[in-house]
């Protein structure tokens, strides 16, 4: 018993050790756009913002306008693709439509097989923007409830032009007002920072790519050749599966991609309460996992080592009195409330609440194998209350790309 305590808090250990010191950096929280680009362009390229919205009334009044605002100095135009949205997105929209303005709304047509609903709202606006603005350099990638600062795509273009980049993502601050978003989702962040350490995926030189898909702005010759949208119209995950096609590139040409973090842009969708973080979770957890029941096991093996196992030995010490056991035990607590901070600053929420990780990780944990499950019970990925059989279909063997209302 002795011994194997020992041993499970000396592999927590390190297992902290080297996400602190070998992993990137993930948790530090430093890849940001600066406020005031030093390089800027000498022209400023067109872009066109596509933005899929399927049910979004109770956003679009303030994430629109946020759009049409931007001080960008060149030229821009947004189109809002309205994806059979059952309320009033598609009537707000077009009363934010001034003659000559930026904005262009239009309908996506009925959701072919194979393509997953946002994936195909998405082409159809990219199609829409060949006829706007055929010269378009970019095309900003951007979520129907997504607010953003004046600046955000001057901001982008220029990390974009000054450093040659075929993408550049931001992850968007999340709503963490409440008691279960404040407590779920700086972990869901760092989460995803340690999943994708930002570090790698912004390095030219590792294979590691990912992206955000609150805000993507991809260069429009880069995405051609990597295929177009088409090429990912099945992705449940979407955001990621394009950053790493572009970073892919093409033969002879590697692409470059950078993903960072932001405090501009947030996020206007508010979580209330548990239940719609955990259906977030669950819609795309197993999809993570490649639909794997053994990386399943290994994730929630990897999770209560990582997160549960140091807490345990401590705070069970009275029953097992195994000193090297604690002593080893607490060094990892300490790397873990180490690695959390950044990040909780990012939020402003207090140091204190690095406690709660390990409570945290178990929430996710549950939260991945409900996910797991709901997969097995065919009701996978949904986007705004359509589940897309395109994932589910392929694992099970079935024609692929049947949209279930």
């Amino acid at each position: 018993m002795t011994l194997a305590l020992t041993v499970t808090a000396a592999l927590a250990l390190v297992v902290w050790l080297y996400l602190v010191l070998l992993h990137g950096g993930f948790w530090r929280c430093d890849q940001r756009l600066p406020i005031h680009p030093e390089r800027l362009p000498a022209v400023w390229p067109s872009v066109v913002a596509v933005v899929p919205a399927r049910n979004e009334e109770a956003v679009i009044g303030t994430s629109l306008p946020s759009l049409l605002t931007q001080d960008y100095p060149g030229d821009f135009h947004v189109v809002f693709v309205d994806d059979s949205s059952e309320d009033a997105t598609h009537a707000i929209a077009l009363g934010l439509v001034e003659p000559g303005g930026r904005l262009t709304v239009t309908s996506a047509q009925p959701l072919p097989p194979g393509w997953s609903g946002k994936l195909w709202a998405v082409s159809e606006g990219i199609r829409q923007a060949a006829g706007i603005a055929p010269n378009a350099r970019y095309l900003w990638l951007t979520d129907a409830d997504i607010g953003h600062d004046p600046g955000s795509l001057r901001r982008l273009v220029a990390k974009a032009e000054g450093e040659r980049l075929d993408l550049v993502s931001l992850m968007v601050t999340l709503s963490h007002q409440g008691f279960w978003a404040g407590l779920l989702i700086p972990a869901f962040v760092f989460f995803f920072q340690k999943l994708y350490p930002f570090p790698w995926v912004n390095d030219p030189t590792r294979p590691m790519a990912a992206a955000a898909g609150g805000c993507i702005l991809v260069r429009r010759d880069a995405l051609d050749a990597a295929g177009g949208i088409a090429r990912i119209r099945g992705a449940l995950i979407d955001d990621c599966t394009l950053g790493a096609v572009i970073k892919a590139g093409t033969p002879g040409r590697q692409g470059r991609v950078w993903l960072g973090l932001s405090t501009r842009l947030v996020s206007l969708r508010p979580y209330r309460g548990i239940g719609e973080i955990w259906e977030m979770v669950t819609r795309s957890a197993y999809t993570q996992l490649r639909h794997s029941p053994w990386l399943l096991a290994g994730s929630i093996f990897g999770m209560v080592l990582t997160y549960l196992a140091a807490p345990t030995v401590v705070i069970s010490w009275p029953l097992h009195q195994d000193t090297v056991a604690v002593v080893l035990a607490l060094a990892t607590c300490l790397l873990m409330i180490t690695a959390y901070q950044p990040t909780l600053r990012l939020y402003h929420k207090p140091g204190a609440a690095a406690l709660l990780l390990p409570v945290v990780g178990l929430l996710y944990s549950l939260m991945t194998v409900a996910s797991a499950v709901r997969h097995w019970r065919r009701r996978g990925g949904q986007w705004k209350g359509r589940v897309t059989q395109t994932n589910l279909d392929n694992a099970h063997g079935l024609p692929a790309g049947r949209p279930v209302e």
